[in-house]
């Protein structure tokens, strides 16, 4: 997978963009850089294909791991959801496979087909919308500074982000990590928000992504390092870049939190600052045992 890989799959995500699609090509780019990889080529076990109808993407698949498939394909070219399927049956060994889409998304046709059932238990994640036309007032946050991230910052940028994930999960994301993320499109330093301290350490974070074709802006990630918590610091960034987005020429943003019960501190902060629920993800799941 090279960057041109990257930017055809960014041009599909956004050409197809609504709130109940399955990719922004922020989202995308997150995805392939948030730990350090070789730019142009693909981790073990990690397999990618696309689709294309001429010069325009129609659909590809991502099988993150073996036992992990990422897809989208244009609902005009609904065949190529069972071209995807077949391709992840021929790159996979796993004895248990799963695939994220949307719900009612058009390759659930395929992956049944294939012996996918959806999940009825388990995580899920809902993507919320908001008019930006719409943002609450910036809160004041006393002890604290807010600010776009500088351009020579990727170590401390990477730092508060890793640090805020710690108790979720061992994150991936250190310097070159974030070093290569700062350089993919559709990145801009104007839209990466942090909270500096009274030390000026960085102690929470929120990075916007935008889209200037559809005017949509991606929430991916926010995060707050556990001794800062409980003092409203994770909203206050992300509501600082979403006016940095609206500045930007965004016209409406988008964030994707956890929707099951077990995890609902998020969907709460999203929706506190005027998000609201559009559409769900399922996780299809078939065993080859």
């Amino acid at each position: 997978m090279g960057p041109d890989d990257l930017v055809d799959m960014q041009s599909m995500a956004s050409r197809l963009w609504s709130p109940r699609s399955r990719f922004h090509p922020g989202q995308l780019a997150w995805s392939r850089y948030y730990r350090p990889v070789d730019p142009f080529g693909l981790e073990e076990g990690e397999e990618i294909s696309i689709w294309s109808d001429g010069s325009e993407t129609v659909g590809f698949g991502w099988a993150e791991a073996p036992d992990w498939l990422e897809l989208q394909v244009d609902p005009a070219h609904p065949e190529v959801a069972e071209e995807v399927v077949e391709w992840f049956e021929e790159v996979s060994d796993a004895e248990q496979q799963s695939a994220l889409v949307m719900e009612g998304d058009v390759a659930e046709q395929a992956l049944a087909a294939a012996g996918f059932a959806p999940e009825e238990d388990g995580p899920f994640m809902v993507h919320h919308v908001m008019d930006l036309a719409d943002l609450p007032p910036l809160p004041a946050l006393e002890g604290y500074g807010m600010r776009p991230v500088e351009a020579g910052e990727a170590r401390a940028r990477a730092a508060v982000h890793a640090a805020a994930w710690s108790d979720v999960a061992p994150s991936l994301v250190d310097e070159r990590a974030y070093t290569q993320l700062m350089a993919a499109w559709p990145y801009r330093v104007d839209l990466d928000w942090v909270v500096t301290d009274a030390a000026g350490d960085l102690v929470a974070s929120a990075l916007v992504w935008l889209d200037p074709a559809t005017g949509a802006g991606l929430v991916e990630p926010v995060g707050c390092v556990p001794a800062h918590r409980g003092q409203g610091l994770a909203r206050a960034v992300t509501l600082a870049a979403l006016q940095a987005l609206r500045s930007a020429g965004g016209t409406v943003a988008q964030v994707t939190p956890r929707g099951d019960d077990a995890y609902p501190g998020p969907q709460r902060l999203y929706r506190s600052i005027g998000f609201r629920p559009t559409a769900r993800t399922v996780t299809w799941t078939r065993s080859l045992e």
